[in-house]
């Protein structure tokens, strides 16, 4: 099965997906290797979800990660539309 290649805006989504996870992990003062832990997932997943450089993360890891810095679903649907105060406030 051939992977259809992703489009600018899937790519610019994850990016804004992983900025708002990166700003969340921030705000709540914890460590990459803490939050990775606790989500039940390696440091260099999360690295690479943090940058965009997996734009696509599986749903159930994206929950994890959330979960582990306390950021609630809608904050993250907000980043990925481009709703940054949304998700400001929610942080």
């Amino acid at each position: 099965m051939v992977r259809v290649p992703l489009t600018d805006e899937e790519r610019e989504r994850g990016e804004r997906l992983g900025l708002a996870l990166r700003d969340a992990r921030a705000a709540s003062s914890r460590s990459m290797v803490e939050v990775a832990a606790e989500a039940g997932i390696s440091v260099e997943t999360l690295r690479k979800i943090e940058t965009g450089r997996i734009p696509t993360p599986a749903f159930f890891t994206v929950m994890a990660i959330a979960d582990a810095v306390a950021l609630p679903l809608d904050a993250l649907r907000s980043a990925a539309e481009g709703d940054a105060e949304e998700v400001a406030e929610a942080s």
